[in-house]
């Protein structure tokens, strides 16, 4: 059988699906993409790859092919490097499906307790303690018989299979993976009013800068950050428009940078009432266990990405959570 264009396809396919915690960088997949035509043509030397010449019509055309399986391949920034970053994803609605083939019920159950409090942290922390995290156990619908132990080994396994990330402090957020993968489950699930756009590359943004304009609603990643003030000087907002310092660290935090001591005292639940509407309730923490101490582990990753000059507009939203 003669080799076509839809074989480099499945090559590629087949290499990112063999990689471990399902992220590769921009690098990584042009390498594979590369890679993937070099087999083909050895198999048929004569082969015309014209319709896959270049990255952006090999993408276009893979995510074509991908549409029938509900698949895509997509990618976005790192919010911490700026770095973009590419993940096969499941555009099933259900989201955490994704989760389904390495973990149990009881544990997908766990992780999405996991993301609603990290989503809730206040301040727009969008991180919590080792110990909050383990608490979650106990918070699980219906109980579950998961150990303390059995928590700290799962808790691992999400930051090892890159779904969750754990800092040097040992606090707990959304990784890059589960910022692409979840994406239509989180935005489903929480809504605008309390997830923000980076108003210059239009991700999520959990982790990096606020305005600290009146009733400002503008959120920006650090590298975004860095890349807009090399061209502005102002908040990007047309009702503040605020002069901006050059230095992030006189900005409004994102992120871990966000946490004051006694924020993970309490956990926060967000659930529909009768009309459909989202309200918050607090409990008081019931349960005192101890803090785990794994090691760090982060998204490293070793290639740049070219700047884009003009931040996208964004339109003025609803002001920050206290």
């Amino acid at each position: 059988m003669a080799a076509s264009p839809n074989d480099v396809r499945r090559v590629f396919i087949q290499s990112v699906l063999s990689r471990g915690n399902g992220l590769l960088s921009e690098k990584l997949c042009k390498t594979l993409w590369k890679k993937s035509q070099e087999i083909v043509l050895s198999v048929e030397p004569d082969l015309a790859l014209a319709d896959d010449e270049d990255w952006d019509t090999f993408l276009k055309n893979l995510n074509e092919a991908l549409n029938p399986l509900n698949l895509q391949m997509r990618s976005m920034p790192d919010e911490t490097t700026g770095r973009f970053v590419f993940s096969m994803v499941n555009c099933d609605e259900q989201g955490v499906a994704q989760l389904a083939t390495a973990y149990t019920p009881v544990e997908i159950g766990y992780f999405k307790a996991l993301v609603e409090q990290i989503i809730l942290a206040p301040r727009e922390a969008y991180s919590i303690s080792s110990l909050a995290a383990l608490r979650e156990v106990s918070a699980l619908k219906p109980k579950s018989n998961m150990s303390k132990t059995q928590a700290e080994i799962v808790l691992s396994s999400f930051v090892a299979n890159g779904w969750l990330l754990r800092s040097r402090r040992g606090r707990y957020s959304l990784s890059p993976r589960s910022l692409l993968e979840l994406d239509r489950y989180i935005k489903s699930t929480y809504g605008k009013d309390i997830l923000h756009e980076c108003s210059y590359c239009l991700g999520m943004t959990t982790k990096g800068y606020a305005c600290k304009g009146p009733n400002c609603s503008i959120h920006i990643h650090a590298p975004c950050f860095t890349r807009y003030m090399a061209r502005g000087k102002h908040c990007p907002n047309s009702d503040c428009q605020i002069d901006w310092p050059n230095d992030g660290a006189e900005m409004t935090p994102i992120g871990e940078a966000a946490v004051r001591e006694g924020d993970d005292a309490k956990r926060r639940v967000r659930r529909a009432d009768d009309a459909s509407e989202d309200e918050e309730e607090e409990a008081v923490e019931s349960d005192e266990l101890e803090e785990t101490q794994d090691p760090a582990m982060d998204v490293d990753d070793k290639d740049d990405d070219e700047d884009s000059d003009t931040p996208a507009k964004k339109p003025t939203r609803g002001s920050r959570k206290k």
